[in-house]
């Protein structure tokens, strides 16, 4: 494996970082030599990251326990571990945090010390973002169908940094049926979390039209083991994709009463759901930097 790579995007705007499985693009607005040098503070940071949770992964693949936090020595570690607590209720290891957790170690890295007006991380449609006083930021959705815009507006009053998506079709091995699903939460750490979970229980156990795999198959070294993920999903009926998101909606129902996101979109087979009222929920009148599509 090659080791950490920095450059710019041919736009000259947007740097793309990248080790191993870690693909990051960073970009960051304000006074141009705050910007100069927030962009040299993730690109020191970038060079142990990964590094860093190797060291950890044994552990990081073990399941999480509810109010029993580990003591990680590194600080994406206990990120990852910070944001599955909440939710390790059921069968959740800090893996499902990981994506996110890096792009919130990244913006941390980029913020040091430095006053920008904005800035985002986004690792694979994960987000980690800064938004100052008074400051908006776009992103794009993936997946969108016709009850929610296909661009979405977060404003600094919001109390949003992270967004995440997961689903069935994406980089990470999904439980669930979901097309995607997408999180609003604190921190990147926690949409990446939730959104894996809620995307998890998108689903229709024992239904033939969906292919599923135990994930040690697929890849040997899985936090999931024997768990089977989806492969493919084969037509439905319009009553099992409104009953498969009914389940997915009700699991970010209960994360958003309890305060662990602030809203959630569901996407399956066209039909969509939506949990909370912010700015999924409406379409975005007055688009900011596109951040993701997510």
């Amino acid at each position: 494996m090659d080791g950490p790579q920095a450059h710019w995007l041919q736009d000259g705007k947007r740097l793309h970082l990248n080790h191993g499985p870690i693909d990051l693009i960073v970009e960051a607005f304000g006074e141009v030599q705050e910007c100069r040098l927030a962009y040299e503070q993730a690109v020191a940071r970038f060079q142990t990251i990964l590094i860093e949770l190797v060291k950890e992964l044994p552990e990081l693949r073990l399941p999480a326990f509810f109010l029993a936090p580990r003591a990680f020595d590194g600080p994406t570690a206990r990120r990852m571990e910070a944001a599955v607590i909440p939710l390790a209720e059921c069968f959740i290891t800090p893996m499902a945090a990981v994506a996110g957790s890096v792009a919130d170690e990244m913006i941390a890295a980029l913020l040091a010390g430095r006053k920008l007006d904005r800035a985002y991380v986004n690792n694979g449609g994960d987000c980690a973002l800064h938004i100052g006083k008074g400051q908006s930021m776009g992103l794009a959705v993936a997946g969108t169908g016709p009850d929610i815009a296909d661009r979405i507006t977060i404003r600094s009053s919001d109390n949003v940094r992270g967004v995440a998506t997961s689903g069935w079709r994406g980089r990470s091995f999904s439980l669930g049926i979901a097309d995607a699903v997408t999180v609003l939460a604190r921190t990147g750490a926690e949409a990446d979390a939730a959104a894996t979970l809620i995307a998890n229980a998108v689903n229709l156990p024992g239904n033939p039209a969906i292919k599923r795999t135990p994930a040690c198959e697929l890849s040997p070294d899985s936090d999931l083991g024997a768990r089977l993920v989806t492969q493919s999903v084969g037509t439905l009926a319009l009553g099992e994709v409104a009953r498969a998101l009914d389940n997915g909606l009700a699991v970010a129902e209960d994360f958003r009463r309890r305060g662990l996101i602030a809203a959630a979109a569901l996407f399956l087979g066209g039909e969509t759901r939506i949990s909370g009222s912010m700015a999924l929920a409406a379409p975005n009148k007055s688009p900011g930097k596109e951040v993701a599509h997510a």
